[in-house]
C-alpha cells in the first residue's frame, strides 16, 4: 500500500539511525542513504535495496510545511515491518532490547496466524516486526 514512510525524531539522528540499522538488519533491510548535516538535521533511508521496493526514512529537522505547534517526536506512531522468518523477529526484538528499546511484547504467536514482537523506541514510537505463518 505504501511506497515509503517517514518519521521525524527529536533525538540524535546518528544515534537513532544506528538503532534502526541494527534492528532492521535481521529483517533484510539496510541503510541505503545517509544525509546528515553538520547541525544534526537530515535524513537516513532504509530499505531492502531492491529496485522499486518500499523504504523507510528517519529524519530530523523542521519541514517548512509544519504548523508552528508541531514538533518532532511528540506524536508517536506505530510501525510494523514484515519479517522473513520467526528467527528474524526474535533477533529484531533481542537487538532492540540490547540497544535500549523498551519491550512492548516479546516474540510469539498473535492473532490470525501472525508471529510478531513489539518494541518502543526512544521517541515512544511502537515498532513491530512479524510475519504470517
Amino acid at each position: 500500500m505504501f511506497d515509503h514512510l517517514g518519521v521525524y525524531t527529536a533525538g540524535d539522528l546518528r544515534e537513532r539511525s544506528d538503532f534502526y540499522e541494527a534492528i532492521l538488519a535481521p529483517l533484510g533491510y539496510r541503510r541505503l542513504e545517509s544525509h546528515i548535516e553538520p547541525g544534526g538535521a537530515g535524513r537516513v533511508v532504509f530499505g531492502s535495496g531492491f529496485p522499486q521496493s518500499s523504504f523507510f526514512v528517519l529524519a530530523k529537522g523542521r519541514p517548512a510545511h509544519w504548523r508552528p505547534d508541531q514538533q518532532s517526536g511528540l506524536s508517536a506512531i506505530h510501525l510494523a515491518f514484515r519479517a522473513p522468518s520467526q528467527a528474524a523477529v526474535d533477533q529484531f526484538h533481542a537487538i532492540g532490547l540490547q540497544r535500549g528499546a523498551r519491550d512492548n511484547g516479546g516474540p510469539g504467536p498473535r492473532h490470525r496466524g501472525w508471529y510478531g514482537a513489539y518494541l518502543i523506541d526512544a521517541d515512544s514510537n511502537g515498532i513491530e516486526a512479524g510475519l504470517y505463518l
